[in-house]
């Protein structure tokens, strides 16, 4: 990382959109902490985005953004860091967003382990559209476009990036700033994908998961815990319910995706121009 003298209020403040009480308040604020503390000023960060409520959460922050298509964040993310290794790459969405439309995505990446960090706002339903069931809520719950209640076990995100031997997978809480923020710096540090499932209360259409439900529930996972354990960590990821482990739960020690690629040991992408010898070859052999 750079050292320099950055603080939260180079990445600005912004009047949004968000209900008043819900958790993307926070998490934002986590986020600008963060990023500060790694002494990483705003031109060398890209946020990247799918669609949502919690998408719109790099349109409050003051640095490079690109807002993509509902699901499709990770794609884009992935391009960007590969074209230009140098550049922090955060992908900022919902659980909706990453773990539904994106779910191939979201796959891909885990496989591929880029170089880049992927924080999701997991707050069990869908906000923007106003309360339909998302991958992560819970079977039974009832919302207005599932009024018998949702039918469909709950996705589980941590299970799966373990069983994929995801770089680094953690959980969080909005209402744990500080330990949120050490999670955050972990992940961004990591060299590799990156998964940071946080808890977000949605105020407005989960009446079920709030706070307090989070506040009873969560409990920070202990130091004794070694991540590069898969056993232990998949038992972690399995946990939901009354107790919900927060944390650092699984880092695998693979190789960044990309290293070893011919075309990248000449040299960030974006930084080079293009051979238009090169290009002109090809174009004629289809002549």
């Amino acid at each position: 990382m750079v050292s320099q003298t950055v603080t939260p209020d180079d990445y600005g403040q912004f009047e949004t959109a968000w209900c008043p009480g819900c958790g993307n308040h926070s998490l934002l604020k986590c986020m600008k902490q963060a990023l500060s503390g790694l002494g990483l000023a705003p031109h060398q960060v890209l946020m990247v985005t799918g669609i949502g409520q919690a998408a719109k959460a790099p349109l409050y922050m003051n640095c490079n953004m690109i807002t993509g298509l509902h699901g499709r964040g990770l794609p884009t993310a992935t391009g960007a860091k590969l074209a230009n290794p140098d550049l922090t790459v955060i992908t900022e969405c919902g659980d909706g967003c990453n773990y539904g439309e994106g779910g191939n995505h979201f796959l891909a990446a885990i496989r591929r382990n880029v170089d880049m960090t992927l924080i999701v706002h997991d707050n069990g339903i869908y906000g923007l559209t106003k309360g339909q069931a998302s991958p992560t809520t819970a079977k039974g719950h009832v919302t207005k476009a599932q009024p018998f209640g949702q039918p469909s076990e709950a996705f589980n995100p941590m299970a799966v990036a373990v069983a994929m031997n995801a770089g680094f997978v953690a959980r969080g809480f909005s209402g744990e700033p500080e330990h949120l923020v050490d999670l955050i710096q972990q992940a961004v540090r990591h060299k590799g994908f990156s998964l940071v499932d946080v808890f977000q209360p949605c105020v407005s259409f989960n009446k079920v998961n709030t706070f307090a439900w989070y506040k009873q529930r969560c409990r920070k996972i202990t130091p004794e815990h070694d991540p590069a354990d898969r056993e232990k960590a998949m038992a972690l990821a399995l946990e939901f319910g009354e107790s919900i482990p927060i944390g650092v739960l699984y880092k695998s020690g693979r190789a960044a995706f990309g290293a070893d690629l011919p075309p990248l040991k000449r040299g960030p992408l974006a930084l080079r121009k293009p051979d238009m010898a090169a290009l002109q070859g090809v174009l004629r052999s289809y002549l």
